[in-house]
């Protein structure tokens, strides 16, 4: 009988185990609460590792040693699958290849609003030697000055923006910079019913004016707190028709892992037609929020990704700059044109 409960537990604690690290599994991926404890594989790594050290104590005692012994075999295995994805997503590259005549380097940073400053912004901006900026979270006045300190710098560049409302709550602004060497912009009007922008906090798209160049997109997605989880989905939605195109570059908080946006890509795409940067250079599975945790410890939510006429030749997150303010650590991603032109 102690057998047979024993089996009885030991496949309950694997099928939990399974739909916590790996709810694609059964699409569950968007689903509140797994949604939550995928964001964090790196904790849930951690996790695991202590209970299999745990378990194999108990397993001293033999009348609980067998099932003492599965459960460490559970957990154990979630452990060394979970390293096995860290790994292969990359667990950190610091140096970015010398940049070409025809490359592009994004830098996308919620900078929490005022918890960042202007210069910082800029400064950080100008030493990643940046064409393409995505802020969310930062107003346009802000932005503005950002760019005014970036003219100081010599590194011109232009300020766009999307804000829902008034002022008063930052998030309800995001702001994109794209250098003059790019072409002039326009941004796409949005609204915020979700129907030409994602539904609560807004993203930028904007369309090169002579229709040359990348549809630049500046990504921010509502967070999948237990009542915005809906809109949450939307937004993913909504963020991976933006990459319908063929030339498309998104960046921002999408408030998402890529474990999260399972089923959304394109054939082998990670969103739309887009695949995430980040996960092919080496940094996919470095935490860019929040800045309290460790890096590998951490949700890597901010992305940059882009359409097939990409192709990213290194990135790095910044985590030199976790005191500056903001609770997330910026990314910056070089692009190199796929056909080498």
């Amino acid at each position: 009988m102690l057998r047979v409960l024993g089996i009885v537990v030991s496949l309950a604690c694997a099928a939990v185990v399974l739909v916590l690290t790996w709810p694609q599994l059964l699409r569950l991926e968007r689903t509140y609460p797994f949604a939550q404890t995928v964001a964090f594989r790196g904790i849930a790594v951690g996790v695991c590792a202590a209970l299999c050290l745990v378990l194999l104590l108990v397993a001293i005692i033999r009348p609980v040693r067998p099932l003492a012994l599965a459960l460490a075999a559970v957990v154990g295995i979630a452990a060394v699958g979970g390293v096995a994805v860290l790994m292969t997503r990359g667990v950190g590259t610091d140096a970015l290849p010398a940049k070409g005549a025809k490359s592009i380097r994004v830098l996308t940073w919620n900078t929490a609003g005022a918890a960042t400053s202007a210069q910082t912004i800029a400064q950080t901006a100008v030493a990643m030697d940046a064409d393409i900026v995505t802020l969310p979270e930062t107003t346009i006045e802000t932005g503005e000055k950002v760019a005014l300190a970036m003219r100081a710098m010599n590194h011109r560049m232009w300020a766009y923006h999307t804000q829902y409302g008034e002022h008063g709550w930052d998030a309800s602004s995001t702001t994109l910079l794209i250098s003059p060497r790019l072409g002039d912009y326009a941004v796409v009007a949005s609204s915020v019913n979700g129907s030409t922008g994602t539904s609560t906090v807004p993203s930028v798209v904007a369309m090169p004016v002579n229709g040359m160049g990348p549809v630049v997109v500046a990504a921010h997605a509502v967070a999948p707190r237990a009542e915005y989880v809906a809109r949450w989905q939307s937004d993913l939605r909504w963020l991976a028709d933006q990459c319908a195109s063929a030339d498309v570059i998104m960046a921002g908080d999408f408030n998402a892992t890529i474990d999260h946006m399972s089923g959304l890509g394109v054939k082998d795409a990670t969103l739309g037609r887009c695949t995430d940067a980040a996960s092919r250079t080496g940094n996919g599975a470095v935490g860019t929020w929040p800045t309290s945790l460790p890096a590998l410890l951490g949700s890597p939510i901010d992305h940059v990704m882009t359409t097939t006429t990409w192709r990213p030749s290194g990135s790095v997150v910044l985590r030199s700059l976790d005191g500056s303010g903001s609770d997330h650590r910026p990314l910056v991603v070089q692009l190199e044109p796929a056909s080498g032109g």
